[in-house]
């Protein structure tokens, strides 16, 4: 008997053991099982991280930035247009003086610095979750600025010749719009903005101009020397006039990477059949004064026709969406005019 009560309570505990072992390994996940959730939650992270491409490589963002830093007037413009205010923005004074958008930076933008020599430690210390500088002033810092917050830079003058300065700050813009979840607001405010371009083109028709052809040139002096920039077919603002109707006179005989020529007063016979929009400030107008008595000049068609359009002195011509739609509206206020 004694025998027989010790066999059974060996077979007792040994089904006690196989059954917790049993349970243990329904407890226990299978390791594909692990891996299978694993890879699904990556996914799902994946899926709502945001990437973005640009001319130095490629940002992920777990989620949109909210505090930005910009390095360069036209993406501080860009925010603006898509309802974000900067952190910090270089050479808030400058960026006020020439950049004529409705949209207006905050009055707690921190300045950081020049374009040309942002402040390293003000950037640092507004502790961004973006920083977006153009590589043509930036690339030699690229890792002090990355080490502060992730970067994207932007190239405005495209070294292909395929490529205008206005398709590059579409597709900026675009980008930047992605990074801070705003590609609903950036696809609304081109979508607007071409159909700004077709209601100038039919204003421009009634116009009744005498040619459609253009010159379009910043004037200055330097050393007392009247120096002309004529814009190239690839410059951002040459591609906003033929988008409302016009088209450009001047093809220079090789690619200009910044969009325009340097031209003097003997270059301008060649363009004389084109109407001439122009700007020049005020207190240097080579125009009324080291070209005044200037033979060359004064013989010129488009001035003897009176076809000679002042942009004014403020117009800036390297912007983005908002300042293309104050270059519009520039145009369209002086052919108006005539």
């Amino acid at each position: 008997m004694k025998r027989i009560n010790i066999l059974l309570l060996m077979l007792t505990l040994l089904f006690t053991l196989a059954a917790c072992n049993t349970n243990e390994e329904k407890a226990t996940p299978n390791e594909n099982e692990v891996k299978q959730e694993t890879t699904e939650n990556e996914k799902e992270e994946a899926a709502d991280s945001i990437t973005v491409e640009h001319v130095l490589g490629t940002a992920t963002f777990e989620e949109a930035p909210k505090k930005v830093v910009v390095l360069e007037w036209v993406y501080a413009e860009n925010l603006l247009a898509l309802g974000v205010q900067p952190v910090g923005v270089a050479d808030i004074e400058g960026y006020k003086a020439w950049v004529k958008v409705d949209a207006e930076l905050s009055a707690d933008v921190v300045d950081v610095g020049t374009r040309q020599e942002p402040n390293l430690e003000a950037i640092a210390q507004l502790q961004p979750d973006l920083i977006i500088a153009p590589k043509f002033r930036h690339e030699a810092i690229k890792a002090e600025l990355e080490g502060i917050a992730p970067t994207l830079f932007f190239e405005p003058y495209p070294t292909d010749e395929s490529i205008s300065q206005y398709d590059e700050m579409v597709s900026t813009f675009q980008s930047i719009a992605k990074a801070l979840d705003k590609e609903a607001e950036a696809e609304n405010l081109l979508n607007g903005l071409n159909k700004k371009y077709e209601e100038a083109k039919a204003s421009i028709e009634k116009a009744s101009l005498s040619t459609n052809e253009f010159v379009l040139t910043q004037a200055y002096s330097s050393q007392q020397t009247p120096v002309l920039r004529v814009f190239t077919p690839n410059a951002m603002a040459s591609v906003i006039f033929e988008k409302i109707g016009l088209k450009n006179a001047y093809v220079p005989e090789n690619f200009e990477v910044y969009g325009f020529s340097q031209l003097n007063v003997e270059a301008l016979p060649a363009l004389e059949a084109a109407n001439f929009f122009y700007v020049v400030q005020d207190n240097d107008n080579i125009f009324e004064n080291q070209l005044k008595d200037n033979a060359v000049w004064k013989n010129l068609d488009f001035v003897k026709s009176n076809r000679m359009y002042p942009l004014g002195g403020d117009a800036w011509l390297f912007g983005g969406p908002l300042s293309a739609e104050t270059v519009v509206d520039r145009v369209l206020a002086v052919v108006e005019q005539k």
